[in-house]
């Protein structure tokens, strides 16, 4: 408790430093605290020989006399990890490091000169980094901050774990590391001595195995994942369709295959006829899917080959005109 006070009073030194002139109710909300909080914190900082000096009235705010600076902004150990994330707020907080990476930002700011510091909140206000995609929201994975603080200590862990096809398992885990992939957490971990990736949101229960453990020497996050993406990639495309695409078709493809749609468009993409329509090999599902996958595009995409999957989408058309006759 005196830690949490001591830490919250350098943040309200810090913040009056920075700003200038807040009122009582602003660095209330800013540190999620009462006004009645905020009015005793100043006044310690007061007896504390802080020279705080308070206007008062309605419109009365505090604010520092004489240029009053303090030099006290070294980053504790979780401010420094938490800016790692000073792009990304949202996983921050998600991490359970949200006030954590404030503190951190606020006492870099408070170290700045004065035309830094002017610099950095204009340029703040006019960069913003939203990450997750338009057609899904964010998962909020239950057990993502126990496996974040198992990262962090490289602490060994035990949990159920439900598959893709909702069966289940229990894994012992050595957690090396922690991926955001468009609004969806992963987690790269050791099971049985070998490296896997597991979805956060599946993961059930969670307990510390009560012991620590040595990352694989060679282990580098940023390439595993690099590896892995692909190897998925690959994975969830086994096959290629030949297909004609007309200009909407072309727009669309990125949106309905991703990258791996894009970099086809690129790599595969011919020169479109006289009527703008173009042939690309495009990546598709296994059988079913791949049906489904194709079907989206509508009238602005034809299947040349392979005869099969021509013929299922013939097939499916036939059976949708029925529908409407």
């Amino acid at each position: 408790m005196v830690r949490v006070r001591a830490s919250r009073l350098i943040s309200e030194l810090l913040l009056l430093q920075t700003r200038g002139q807040m009122t009582a109710r602003q660095l209330a909300d800013e540190l999620e605290v009462s006004v009645r909080t905020v009015y005793r914190d100043l006044d310690a900082l007061g007896q504390a020989g802080v020279p705080v000096y308070a206007e008062r009235g309605r419109h009365g705010a505090y604010q520092l006399v004489g240029g009053y600076r303090t030099r006290l902004t070294g980053l504790t150990d979780a401010e420094a990890r938490a800016l790692a994330l000073s792009g990304l707020p949202d996983a921050a907080a998600e991490l359970g490091l949200g006030t954590v990476l404030a503190a951190a930002r606020l006492k870099l700011h408070a170290a700045l000169p004065d035309d830094l510091r002017c610099r950095a909140a204009e340029l703040s206000g006019r960069f913003l980094l939203d990450e997750p995609g338009w057609l899904r929201e964010r998962e909020q994975p239950a057990a993502l901050a126990e496996v974040a603080d198992a990262v962090w200590q490289r602490l060994r862990v035990r949990v159920s774990y439900r598959r893709w096809d909702g069966s289940g398992v229990e894994r012992v885990l050595d957690p090396l590391g922690l991926v955001l992939k468009a609004g969806v957490w992963y987690l790269a971990a050791r099971a049985d001595g070998r490296v896997r990736t597991y979805r956060v949101a599946r993961i059930g229960s969670l307990t510390v195995a009560g012991e620590t453990f040595d990352p694989p020497a060679d282990f580098d996050l940023g390439a595993y994942w690099r590896a892995w993406s692909a190897d998925f990639e690959r994975r969830l495309y086994p096959s290629h369709a030949l297909v004609e695409l007309s200009p909407a078709g072309r727009d669309l493809v990125p949106w309905y295959l991703g990258s791996a749609g894009a970099r086809a468009l690129r790599e595969t993409g011919g020169d479109p006829d006289e009527h703008g329509w173009s042939r690309v090999l495009l990546p598709v599902e296994a059988e079913g899917p791949a049906l489904g996958q194709l079907l989206r595009f509508g009238p602005e995409l034809r299947v040349l080959d392979p005869p099969g999957l021509r013929r299922r989408v013939e097939e499916a058309l036939v059976r949708m005109s029925e529908l409407y006759d």
